[in-house]
């Protein structure tokens, strides 16, 4: 067994000055590992975690280990690995799994790594080590499977039986696990933090809106003032990146498939387009939409020379690199972070960050301050499932509402904000029938 698979653990003098820094920021999560060292709710409980390997992991981490619990990391994304900072949690005690440039037989390989522990619980940011594991559990072939087999030998039975709960951190993972239970065949209880109303409220809008366009900006020092941004999907991701590029001057056009988003985008000020007439005229095109395709090639064929191509949501499918490598008579490197594919007409599209998340490849992803709510909410419903184990049915639930309000006001008492509270009387009048106009 592997105590650890990193890049170089030479790196860790870095990457503590880096979670030195994230500590400063997340407060509300600091707060919470005041308390875990006290009280260790999560003593002898045994965490695998596949999340994004950043600072603000490793501070989340290095709470679940002041709590008492032993933590085994790998990448929940092959290029969003920050090699100094899985350096300076190895020797902190973390087995960690993970380095940047994964290849996808590595990737799995990691996945098994962390799984071979034995959790009690897990964490997730996508899925993909719970869906291992069940495909496991079920015997369902994949290339996939086989890559982690050959790291547990097929014991995926096993070590599902020992897991009493899990979470799951974004959008992609909520989708691909409530379809697990649709099916059935959901073996754990897990709560659905990225639902959180204060994760909506913060993560998903504020957080991606900004670090997906400092993505953008990091690999190409494009000027966003005055370019036609078209994103496609305006849900809690794409609502944020919309706004955020219109406050640096971008003319911002909305592709959706929901009318009522549709409407909702229009009633915030946006042009609302198909894909096809926005692919004639958008200069950068960022998806947003958890699904698969949406920018194919009937919209290669129609993007104007130098048009840039970026996507903000989990998986790299929702462009598709195959029908651009297709159409492409060259495809270039231009830098790590950019690839220009030349058409056969001569005109330049590029792809930033091989497609995968921009704001995690090509910049270090969500502030510290937006992770210290995510993660705090992480932490807490942990606490939760360890303490309500033996209550929690098979299935994706909901943040318990206790949870998702004292992480609010936590947050809120960090910025040393006050709010207000409602008298005895307003509390007896949201509770009564009686009274009349």
């Amino acid at each position: 067994m592997r105590e650890f698979w990193i890049k170089d653990p030479s790196y860790a003098s870095e990457g503590r000055k880096k979670l030195d820094w994230a500590e400063g920021q997340m407060k509300v999560l600091m707060k919470i590992r005041e308390r875990f060292q006290k009280d260790k709710p999560l003593k002898n409980q045994r965490i695998s975690a596949c999340l994004h390997i950043t600072k603000e992991t490793g501070v989340l981490v290095k709470t679940l280990l002041e709590g008492g619990a032993q933590v085994n990391l790998c990448p929940s994304n092959p290029l969003s690995t920050q090699d100094e900072v899985a350096a300076a949690l190895v020797k902190e005690g973390v087995k960690v799994y993970g380095f940047r440039g994964l290849t996808s037989k590595e990737y799995y390989e990691c996945i098994g790594y962390a799984l071979l522990h034995g959790p009690t619980i897990t964490m997730d940011d996508g899925a993909d080590l719970v869906s291992t594991l069940h495909k496991l559990a079920y015997d369902i072939r994949g290339v996939d499977v086989d890559y982690v087999k050959g790291v547990l030998g097929g014991a995926g039975e096993d070590i599902i039986k020992g897991v009493v709960g899990g979470t799951e951190e974004t959008t992609t993972g909520v989708v691909r696990l409530r379809a697990l239970e649709k099916k059935g065949m959901l073996r754990y209880p897990i709560i659905a933090v990225n639902d959180a109303k204060s994760k909506n409220l913060f993560d998903n809008p504020v957080g991606t809106g900004q670090s997906a366009l400092d993505g953008i900006m990091r690999a190409t020092n494009v000027l966003f003032a005055g370019k036609d941004v078209v994103v496609v999907g305006f849900g809690q991701v794409g609502s944020g990146i919309a706004e955020r590029a219109r406050g640096l001057g971008a003319r911002v056009t909305v592709v959706e498939v929901d009318p009522i988003k549709a409407l909702k985008a229009v009633m915030y000020g946006f042009n609302v387009s198909t894909l096809s007439r926005a692919a004639e005229y958008g200069d950068i095109f960022i998806t947003a939409t958890g699904n698969i395709n949406v920018i194919r090639g009937e919209h290669f064929e129609k993007m104007k020379d130098g048009a840039i191509l970026a996507n903000a949501g989990h998986m790299d499918v929702e462009i598709s690199k195959r029908e651009l490598e297709m159409l492409a008579k060259e495809k270039v490197e231009v830098s790590k972070l950019m690839t220009l594919f030349r058409m056969t007409d001569g005109r330049r599209i590029y792809l930033l960050g091989d497609g995968r998340l921009v704001n995690l490849v090509c910049a270090e992803g969500h502030p510290s301050e937006v992770m210290d709510l995510s993660f705090s909410l992480q932490a807490l419903c942990v606490e939760f499932i360890v303490k309500n184990k033996e209550k929690l049915e098979r299935r994706v639930m909901e943040v318990p509402e206790e949870i998702d309000k004292e992480v609010a006001r936590l947050k809120l008492d960090t910025m040393n904000i006050t709010i207000d509270e409602l008298t005895e009387e307003q509390k007896r009048y949201l509770t009564e029938w009686q009274v009349g106009t």
